[in-house]
């Protein structure tokens, strides 16, 4: 053996005695403190306080019904009106105190029902890394059973039914919240404001547009004719920004030679005026970029770009299906108007579910 070999075995040596001597030391000098007297409690020792306990453990959970119903009726008792201040705070407030009772009621039911009623006794079990043998599965099913009846759960009934009505009850006024997710959005985004001979709107003015006011590369930020007014009213607020996250459009004019358009486009446009959606149809980020020079429409949000000039198919990025086309034509003074409503629906491609 060489003499580096020795000096390992030497050194592995020494080490093992050294921790078999550091493990004797604290042997002798730490012992185990085993587990600490058991405190008998006032519901161990009376009948009347252990009654007492079984009532409150039940008023809580009752507390908790009351609060799920209270959350509930709050949600409707409470409306909000648009963007009234004092209506949406109410409504938060009063739904947020039922929900909180909701839980609050199971919450502290449960530990009240741990700390007063339920056996308190503290035991220390080996932990066993691997299955145990059928004997051992069967004795575990006795002790889940008797710690049922320790428990009292079977035999509680007040507690038992109380507990059960706040379960109940709890997760239901979150399933009403729901309700503020609306219909589905596929159903929503089908159908805009635009309609047959509807005027463009300069945005936010609410102004018409002349199509002789379009000159080669201008840009216009465009909305359908009455969405503006909607936006006068504080009752109809909301549902005038509701109505332009749909119609948004961007109007733009290119020389009609660098169209390329299918056939059931020819009409849509009108002397190299085009109109699209500017929701993206990525992830619904308004699309505000326009590169003069490419006839590129640009998605801040992705980098989804699209070709103007070419019915605004994807030319890069995430988007998965081109921008809507407003079909747009001028009426008998020239102003521009819209055609019909889009012919597909607007926004991302994850609502349509043709796409």
């Amino acid at each position: 053996m060489s003499d580096k070999k020795t000096e390992l075995v030497k050194h592995d040596e020494v080490e093992h005695q050294y921790e078999a001597g550091l493990a004797k030391v604290n042997a002798d000098k730490f012992t185990d403190p085993g587990i600490e007297p058991h405190r008998v409690r006032m519901t161990d020792k009376s009948v009347k306080h252990e009654k007492t306990a079984a009532r409150q453990v039940a008023a809580l959970f009752l507390i908790s019904i009351a609060g799920s119903i209270f959350a509930i009726w709050a949600y409707f008792g409470f409306r909000v009106y648009g963007f009234d201040l004092n209506s949406i705070r109410n409504n938060a407030l009063f739904l947020g105190l039922g929900i909180s009772l909701g839980m609050f009621g199971i919450g502290i039911g449960a530990v009240h029902w741990a700390k007063t009623l339920m056996p308190d006794a503290e035991v220390s079990e080996a932990r066993h890394q691997t299955r145990g043998t059928e004997e051992t599965r069967a004795a575990a099913i006795e002790v889940i059973k008797l710690a049922n009846e320790e428990s009292g759960f079977s035999r509680r009934k007040l507690i038992r039914r109380s507990l059960y009505g706040a379960l109940a009850l709890f997760p239901i006024p979150g399933l009403v919240i729901f309700r503020d997710l609306g219909p589905n959005p596929a159903d929503k985004l089908k159908h805009t404001m635009w309609s047959a001979g509807a005027k463009l709107m300069r945005d936010p003015s609410g102004t018409p547009i002349k199509a002789s006011d379009v000159q080669v590369g201008s840009v216009f930020h465009v909305i359908p004719e009455g969405l503006a007014e909607l936006g006068e009213n504080d009752a109809t607020y909301g549902k005038m920004l509701e109505e332009k996250a749909k119609a948004a459009v961007l109007l733009v004019r290119v020389d009609p030679a660098d169209l390329k358009e299918s056939e059931a486009r020819k009409d849509w446009s009108y002397q190299g005026i085009v109109a699209y959606s500017k929701i993206c149809t990525h992830v619904g980020c308004p699309v505000a970029l326009y590169e003069q020079h490419t006839h590129h429409l640009l998605c801040p949000c992705h980098q989804s770009t699209f070709d103007l000039t070419d019915e605004c198919k994807v030319i890069f990025g995430p988007a998965s299906r081109p921008l809507p086309q407003l079909p747009i034509t001028v009426d008998a003074e020239g102003y521009l108007v819209a055609r019909s409503d889009f012919t597909e629906p607007v926004g991302p491609s994850f609502w349509d579910r043709k796409a």
